[in-house]
């Protein structure tokens, strides 16, 4: 799609607002609660963004965008355009749905992780459905949507935490004793979502009732890769990965080309069946019940612990 950068807010401290229409003023594609976008930026730069308005918005597509220095130059793009901008915006896609059976939503936010679990809110809201919303900032000028969240609609069901001001959810009592059908949503930074997730673990939540999304993975340390190969099931060919290349990168060597975005195994726009080989999974996609199967793998970051991995293409 080719959308319209309509209005553009600062939304707090590092933090804009980005809303995208048709610029024929036609209805968008559908999204539902967790959804995001692939927002095409510059050639070769691709970046996903979490929608975080009510999904019964049908004429645009709200988003929230933390400008990040050390980032790989997709915010900083984004806080460089201007009203008036069109982008190539992919269709949304939804790889952190809310459970549809879930008697009680525990929505967990952190900084820039609150866009969405918003838009999960406002479905949540708009059913009448059971849930609430911790959100936790280091301070009240870099809470996003404090607007939003203060309405009557979401302010008794919406909490903050601000670490200026010494506020730090009590994740033990929080968790514990959870209902048997609660559903647990974590975003944001990678080691708020680890600590969320432990504290879950040790009060005794299923795997099957926690969700998260990150927004990027750690740096991995790549001094002790090895090299392996690659085999293509469909015609047997075989090409070698080295020690400093990922497989999405060897094999488009090869002349494969996989369909790629985030390039840090957070999106799963490569996942791929696996069908032989023990891979060591580097992903932040596949939930750890997935990576113990072995029978996906994300080939723009994980590699193999066998020689060789089979790969379905």
């Amino acid at each position: 799609m080719r959308l319209k950068l309509v209005r553009k807010v600062t939304l707090a401290t590092d933090i804009c607002g980005f809303e995208l229409a048709d610029p024929a003023g036609g209805a968008l594609p559908a999204f539902s609660a967790g959804a995001h976008i692939d927002v095409h930026l510059d050639p070769g730069l691709v970046r996903q963004y979490s929608l975080c308005n009510n999904p019964e918005d049908r004429h645009r597509y709200r988003l929230g965008v933390l400008r990040d220095a050390n980032s790989r130059g997709g915010s900083l793009a984004m806080h460089a355009l201007e009203e008036g901008a069109e982008l190539e915006v992919g269709e949304p896609k939804n790889h952190f749905p809310l459970a549809p059976d879930a008697g009680h939503s525990l929505l967990v936010a952190g900084g820039i992780g609150i866009t969405p679990l918003l838009c999960m809110a406002e479905r949540l809201a708009h059913l009448g459905a059971s849930f609430e919303v911790h959100y936790c900032t280091r301070s009240p000028d870099r809470a996003a949507f404090r607007d939003r969240l203060s309405l009557p609609d979401l302010a008794a069901r919406s909490r903050l935490y601000y670490d200026s001001e010494g506020g730090r959810p009590d994740f033990t009592k929080l968790f514990a004793a959870p209902a048997p059908g609660t559903h647990l949503y974590v975003c944001g930074p990678g080691g708020f979502i680890d600590l969320v997730l432990d504290h879950a673990r040790a009060a005794g939540w299923d795997e099957t009732r926690l969700h998260r999304e990150y927004f990027a993975a750690p740096i991995t340390e790549t001094g002790e890769d090895r090299p392996f190969q690659v085999k293509l099931a469909s015609s047997g060919q075989t090409v070698e990965v080295a020690a400093g290349q990922t497989v999405v990168q060897a094999l488009a060597a090869a002349g494969v080309d996989i369909l790629t975005s985030c390039e840090q195994g957070v999106c799963g726009t490569c996942l791929t069946r696996l069908l032989a080989g023990e891979p060591d999974h580097r992903d932040l996609y596949l939930t750890e019940e997935e990576k113990a199967a072995n029978d996906q793998f994300l080939p723009c970051c994980s590699r193999s612990r066998s020689p060789v991995l089979v790969l379905d293409l």
